[in-house]
C-alpha cells in the first residue's frame, strides 16, 4: 500500500523525532489541559471505585460488570461522533463555519439515535447481559451482584442527554483548538461525582444511604453539571465559537455532507462498538475463571487509567494538531508533527510505566477485598505498566491513521484484529488450557506488538496523509 510522496529533507534522528522549544509550547498549550482534566477524571473514578469497593467484593463485582456494558455505549459515541470529528477537524483548518455546524448537527442526531438504541437494549436485556459474567459457586454471591449491578445500570441510563450533549460540544471545541474550558467543566463535573459519591453510597449528612445506587446517581449528576457548563460557555462566546451562530437555524443535514459522514464515520463507529464488545468479550472470557477475577481486574485497571492518561492523551493531540494540518494542505508539517508527537508520547509512557509499578503493590490494599484478589490484581498491573511503551505508540498509530479519514483501515487495525486475532487467542487458553490469568493475561496483551508492527509501517509510507475537505 503505497501513500503521499512528500518533499520533506533527510533529517537526523533528533531533528525527525524531537521538537523544538515552540513545538512543545504550542503542544502542551492543547494536550495539558486533556491531560489534567483526564486526571483528575481518572483520580475521581479511581476514589469512586474505592468508595464501591469498601462496600463489598460483590457489589464492586456488579458495578465493574455493568460498566463493561456501558463502556459500548461510551466507546458507539466516541467512535460515531469521532468519525464526523474528523471532518470537524479539518473544516475548522479550512476556515469552514458552516461545514463545521453542519458536523454539529450530524453529532446530535447521531448521539440521539445511539442514546435510543442503548436505553432499549439495557431494558430490555439488561438482565441477561450481566448474567453472562457471573460464573461463581456461591449462588448468593453471585444474587448480590447480579442486582448490583442492574441498579447501577438502570439509574446510569437516566444521563444518557447528559453525555450526549458534552460528547457534542466538547469534541467539538477540542477539534477547534479549544481544550481549556472542556478541562474546567470536567474538573467540576468529577468533584461533583466525588461529593456526592460520598453522600450518596454512605448516606451521609442526611442523604439516603444507596450503595452503589448512589453512585450511579452521582455519576448522572455530574454529567448534567459538566453539559451546563459546556454548552452554556459555547453559546455565551460567538466570538470565540463562530460556529454556535445559526447553528440551530436548522437541523438538516445535507445528503452530501451525511453521505460523506457515512462513508468515513461508519467505520469508525463499528470500529469502536466491536471494539467494546469484544473487550466485554474478553472480560466475560476471564470471568469464567471465577468473580475473584472480575474483582481483580476492575482494581487493575483503574490505576492503570489513572497511569495511563499522559501518554493516551495524546491521541488527542494527534487529531487536533495533525487534523488541522491535513485540513489547511500542510501535509509536510503534518507528517513533522506527527513524527514528534509519536515521539513525544512514548516518552511519556515511561513515566507511566514507573508510576504503575512503584502502586501495584500498594494500591489493592486500599479494597475491602480477599488477599487472592489483591495478589492477582498487584500481578495484573505489573503487567500492564510493563507493556505501557508499546500501547503508546499503538494508541498514537490508530489516531494518525484516522486524522486522515483512512477509517475503513482504521476498523481493521483496531477491532477487526481484536475480534480476528486476539480475542480467539483468549478463548482457546481459557477454554482449552489449565493455564491460570495471569500466563493468560500476559499472552493476549502481547499481541500488541503484531499491531505495532502493522502501524509503524502504516505510518512510514504515509497512507494516513489524506485532506478530506479540501
Amino acid at each position: 500500500m503505497s501513500g503521499v510522496q512528500l518533499n520533506m529533507p533527510k533529517m537526523s534522528f533528533r531533528q525527525k523525532f524531537i521538537g523544538d522549544k515552540a513545538f512543545y509550547k504550542m503542544i502542551l498549550a492543547i494536550v495539558l489541559p486533556i491531560i489534567i482534566q483526564n486526571t483528575i477524571t481518572s483520580v475521581v473514578n479511581m476514589l469512586d471505585n474505592i468508595m464501591v469497593g469498601r462496600v463489598g467484593t460483590e457489589q464492586m463485582s456488579g458495578v465493574s460488570i455493568a460498566n463493561q456494558i456501558f463502556f459500548i455505549y461510551m466507546l458507539a459515541i466516541f467512535g460515531g461522533l469521532g468519525g464526523i470529528g474528523i471532518f470537524s477537524a479539518q473544516f475548522f483548518g479550512k476556515g469552514d463555519f458552516e461545514g463545521l455546524r453542519i458536523s454539529v448537527r450530524a453529532k446530535l442526531w447521531l448521539g440521539v439515535l445511539l442514546s435510543v438504541i442503548a436505553a432499549a437494549a439495557v431494558f430490555l436485556f439488561g438482565e441477561r447481559l450481566l448474567s453472562l459474567y457471573l460464573n461463581d459457586d456461591s449462588a448468593e454471591a453471585v444474587a448480590l451482584t447480579l442486582k448490583s449491578g442492574l441498579s447501577y445500570l438502570h439509574i446510569m441510563m437516566l444521563g444518557l442527554p447528559g453525555i450526549v450533549l458534552v460528547n457534542v460540544y466538547g469534541t467539538t471545541l477540542r477539534e477547534c483548538g479549544e481544550t481549556v474550558v472542556p478541562m474546567k467543566a470536567g474538573i467540576t463535573a468529577v468533584f461533583v461525582n466525588l461529593v456526592f459519591n460520598y453522600l450518596l453510597i454512605y448516606g451521609k449528612f442526611g442523604f439516603p444511604e444507596m450503595g452503589v445506587s448512589g453512585a450511579a446517581a452521582a455519576t448522572v449528576l455530574s454529567r448534567y453539571v459538566e453539559a451546563a457548563i459546556i454548552v452554556v460557555w459555547a453559546h455565551q462566546h460567538k466570538k470565540e465559537n463562530p460556529w454556535i451562530s445559526g447553528l440551530y437555524r436548522s437541523l438538516r443535514v445535507p445528503a452530501a455532507n451525511l453521505k460523506a459522514f457515512f462513508l468515513k464515520g461508519t467505520p469508525l463507529l463499528l470500529n469502536e462498538v466491536l471494539f467494546s464488545t469484544a473487550m466485554a468479550m474478553l472480560t466475560q472470557s476471564y470471568s469464567l475463571r471465577g468473580l475473584s477475577v472480575i474483582a481483580a481486574f476492575n482494581i487493575a485497571n483503574t490505576i492503570n487509567n489513572v497511569g495511563r492518561v499522559f501518554f493516551m492523551s495524546m491521541g488527542n493531540a494527534v487529531s487536533i494538531v495533525v487534523g488541522q494540518k491535513l485540513g489547511a494542505g500542510e501535509l509536510e508539517t503534518a507528517k513533522d508533527y506527527d513524527n514528534k508527537i509519536i515521539a513525544f508520547s512514548i516518552m511519556l509512557s515511561f513515566i507511566s510505566m514507573i508510576f504503575m509499578l512503584a502502586f501495584s503493590g500498594l494500591f489493592p490494599k486500599i479494597y475491602n477485598t480477599s488477599d487472592e484478589v489483591r495478589h492477582l490484581a498487584t500481578k495484573l498491573i505489573v503487567i500492564n505498566a510493563l507493556f505501557a511503551p508499546m500501547m503508546s505508540f499503538v494508541n498514537t498509530a490508530y489516531f494518525t491513521i484516522r486524522s486522515g479519514g483512512k477509517t475503513v483501515i482504521t476498523f481493521l487495525f483496531d477491532s477487526a484484529f481484536l475480534v480476528a486475532v486476539t480475542y480467539p487467542i483468549c478463548f482457546l487458553l481459557i477454554h482449552f488450557t489449565g493455564l491460570d490469568v495471569i500466563p493468560i493475561f500476559t499472552i493476549v496483551t502481547a499481541t500488541e506488538i503484531i499491531k505495532c508492527i502493522i502501524g509503524y509501517a502504516m505510518i512510514k509510507k504515509n497512507v494516513w496523509i489524506q485532506n478530506i475537505v479540501g
